[in-house]
């Protein structure tokens, strides 16, 4: 089982949270300017990377709140966890017990 680190509740099981799909997706500022394969590819085209992804995460089980956290997909570790709307940190791994697994 993750363990995954809320910014707001710390450390607490997987089963409390949600995957929100990938993080820093920006919506576009003018939706009805787009052709109608831009919109179908901002819908559901993602990346789909071998290694550090940024993704979206609720804790639906504590504070309700959205954060994105740095995850290895090819090892399942949690690199980091972070607030929403903050930047993308450095994508190396933290000595930061409970940040992972």
């Amino acid at each position: 089982m993750l363990i995954i680190t809320c910014p707001w509740c710390g450390a607490r099981p997987e089963t409390e949270f949600r995957y929100g799909g990938e993080a820093h997706i920006a919506r576009p500022a003018d939706p009805s300017a787009l052709t109608d394969q831009e919109w179908a590819d901002f819908l559901y085209n993602r990346t789909n990377p071998k290694g550090l992804h940024a993704e979206r995460w609720r804790h639906i089980h504590g504070c309700g709140r959205y954060f994105n956290a740095l995850r290895d997909t090819v090892s399942d570790f949690l690199v980091t966890t972070y607030k929403a709307g903050e930047p993308r940190p450095e994508n190396s791994r933290p000595d930061v017990e409970g940040s992972g697994r």
